[in-house]
C-alpha cells in the first residue's frame, strides 16, 4: 500500500519509506507492507524464484538541503528480497540552509537473504547530505549490499557528503566506518591515503554464514580496490575509481569472484 505522510515545511520535506518480506507459505516471498512516501515511491516489479523484487523510485529531485529521507526494509525469517533504484540519486543544494540526511536501515532474520543494489548517489556541487546506513543481521542471515558514490556531475566540483556505514550480526558490531568528502570535509580526504584523486568510491559488503568457517583472503582485485575480510561472517571490497562507470564494473567484478 501507499501511504504518503510527508510534511514541507521550512526546515525542508520528511518523508520515510517502509517494505516487509515474509514468506507467503508456497515457496515464495510475500510483501505484506510495501509503504512509499512522497519522494520515495516503492514498487514491486517480477521477482525470480522464492526472491521478491522491490524498484525505489524518486518522484522529485533530491534530497535537498534541509530533508529528511529515511527506507526501512524488514527480511523476516527465510524471505528473500531484492531491492534496487530506477536511476541514480542526485544530492542538491536547496533553499533551505542546512544538511539533508538520508537513513537507510536494514533488518535480516534467520535464513532470510537480501540484496540491496542501488544506483549511484551524485554529491552535486553546492549540496551538503549526510548518509546512514544501518544493518542488523541474525547469525544465519544472508546480504549482498552495494554502495556508490559519485563527487560532482561532469564538469563540477563536489558537494559536502558524509556517508556512515555499520553492520551488527547477532548484535555485535562487524563493521562502522565513516567517510566524509567534499568542501568542508577533514582534511586529506582527496590525497593519497583516501581518494587520491578519485571521483567515484564505493563497497560491496557480502555477509554469509559460511565465511565464520572459510573466511574470504584479503586480496588487491584493482587499481584502486580491495577485498578483506571482516569479523564473523563479512567480506568487505572499498574501491576508488575516477567515474562511475569504472567503479561499476569492478563491484561486479567483486560479486562475481564472492559468488554474489
Amino acid at each position: 500500500m501507499d501511504g504518503v505522510t510527508v510534511t514541507a515545511a521550512a526546515a525542508g520535506v520528511r518523508a520515510t519509506a517502509r517494505m516487509v518480506a515474509r514468506v507467503d507459505g508456497r515457496g515464495g516471498t510475500a510483501l505484506p507492507v510495501l509503504e512509499s512516501d512522497g519522494p520515495l515511491a516503492l514498487r514491486r516489479t517480477r521477482g525470480s524464484g522464492t526472491e521478491a523484487r522491490v524498484m525505489l523510485v524518486g518522484a522529485m529531485s533530491g534530497p535537498l538541503g534541509g530533508d529528511r529521507f529515511a527506507v526501512e526494509a524488514e527480511v523476516h525469517n527465510g524471505a528473500r528480497l531484492h531491492v534496487g533504484s530506477a536511476a541514480a540519486t542526485i544530492a542538491l543544494p536547496g533553499q533551505t540552509k542546512g544538511d539533508a540526511r538520508y537513513d537507510v536501515r536494514l533488518a535480516v532474520a534467520e535464513d532470510a537473504e537480501l540484496h540491496w543494489l542501488p544506483e549511484q548517489l551524485i554529491s552535486a556541487g553546492g549540496s551538503d547530505l549526510y548518509v546512514t546506513t544501518r544493518l542488523d543481521l541474525a547469525p544465519t542471515s544472508r546480504l549482498v549490499l552495494r554502495e556508490e558514490q559519485v563527487l560532482g556531475r561532469v564538469g563540477e566540483e563536489p558537494g559536502r557528503l558524509t556517508s556512515r556505514l555499520v553492520l551488527r550480526v547477532a548484535g555485535r558490531t562487524v563493521l562502522d566506518q565513516e567517510l566524509s568528502c567534499g568542501p568542508g570535509a577533514p582534511g586529506g580526504w582527496d590525497g593519497p591515503a583516501v581518494l587520491g584523486g578519485q571521483r567515484a568510491v564505493g563497497q560491496l559488503l557480502v555477509v554469509r554464514p559460511e565465511f565464520v568457517d572459510e573466511p574470504v583472503a584479503a586480496q588487491v582485485l584493482d587499481d584502486g580496490a580491495a577485498l578483506m575480510p571482516l569479523a564473523g561472517p563479512a567480506a568487505l571490497v572499498s574501491a576508488v575509481a575516477p567515474d562511475a562507470l569504472r567503479l561499476r564494473k569492478v563491484l561486479e567484478r567483486a560479486q562475481k569472484i564472492l559468488n554474489a
